[in-house]
């Protein structure tokens, strides 16, 4: 049996032992690495799940305003190795309907939003702002038309077939949409969409008035 002087000796030891606490960072080295994980996590977001994206025309109207605010789903259609057009994940392409933004067939650093009208295969063809896919007339309530004037191209085009891996692209606003109909480049390739739009996070008409009915709605 231990005396009392060994286990006051026992006591001793186990004080020393006991392990000292980190001094605490300075508070600008916290900083700094809260800044640094916020935009890294940033960057992924930005890069792989989605992006905000601002309406500066009127090319699709009604369905998007000038100042609407959106949110991009970055991979709907497979996910991308970061500042390169391969797929690291691919998934199937857009289907019609879908509102897509894109790099501009000819301007890749300018980014379009525009509705898929055509997918690879597609026979598309428009007579008299009416536009047909496969021969057959679409019914599109998402359409307008506002100018009743006639422009060659604009009002009549085609048919032309939508080669693989590429997509022909109109604005909602059909008499004042540059999109397929009027590109160099006719298609837009599938490397080249960023994303699908998902709804309007935020909207404003003009600087002052929030369009506050707009804001959380879906974009179809």
């Amino acid at each position: 049996m231990q005396n009392k002087h060994g286990d006051f000796c026992a006591a001793a030891r186990m004080r020393k032992e006991k392990p000292m606490s980190e001094p605490r960072k300075h508070p600008f080295v916290e900083f700094l690495e809260a800044i640094s994980v916020a935009v890294v996590l940033a960057l992924v977001i930005r890069t792989f799940i989605v992006q905000a994206y601002t309406i500066p025309s009127g090319s699709m109207l009604e369905t998007l305003q000038i100042g609407d605010y959106l949110l991009v789903n970055k991979f709907s259609y497979g996910v991308k190795i970061p500042f390169t057009h391969d797929y690291l994940l691919e998934r199937s392409g857009p289907e019609h309907g879908d509102i897509i933004v894109f790099e501009f067939p000819d301007n890749p650093d300018v980014d379009y939003i525009k509705r898929v009208i055509g997918v690879p295969g597609d026979v598309i063809e428009v007579r008299d702002k009416e536009v047909y896919r496969n021969g057959q007339r679409l019914e599109e309530p998402y359409a307008v038309h506002g100018d009743p004037g006639y422009q060659m191209r604009r009002d009549n085009f085609g048919p032309v077939t939508v080669p693989g891996g590429s997509y022909f692209c109109l604005g909602d606003n059909r008499d004042f949409s540059q999109d397929s109909r009027f590109w160099q480049n006719t298609f837009v390739r599938k490397e080249a969409i960023r994303g699908k739009a998902l709804f309007i996070y935020w909207s404003m008409d003009g600087f002052t008035d929030i369009r506050w009915g707009r804001i959380g709605s879906f974009v179809h």
